[in-house]
């Protein structure tokens, strides 16, 4: 298997472990009291946010030629950090 492809599916996979988490906190904020729910939804949208940067620096990496997808690379490892450091804080706030 090419690196490339390789560095993909395990970053879709992780993405896809993530959004599963953010589907949690989505149906926690379904059954929060009112005062709470406005926290949830702010969280949520922060990490809709970020979610949705990571997609996008995906999808320039998949549509990169085979030396610019290592340029690309620190940039998805970045946002994917962000994303994940910012789920599990949400996830340690309303748990």
């Amino acid at each position: 298997m090419e690196a490339k492809q390789a560095y993909q599916e395990k970053q879709e996979a992780q993405l896809k472990q993530l959004n599963a988490r953010i589907d949690l906190l989505r149906a926690k904020a379904e059954e929060a009291r009112a005062d709470a729910k406005v926290e949830y939804v702010e969280r949520l949208e922060e990490l809709d946010a970020r979610r949705d940067e990571v997609k996008a620096r995906l999808e320039r990496l998949e549509s990169s030629g085979r030396q610019a997808w290592r340029e690309l690379k620190g940039g998805v490892d970045s946002a994917m950090a962000e994303l994940e450091k910012s789920v599990s804080k949400a996830l340690s706030r309303f748990s």
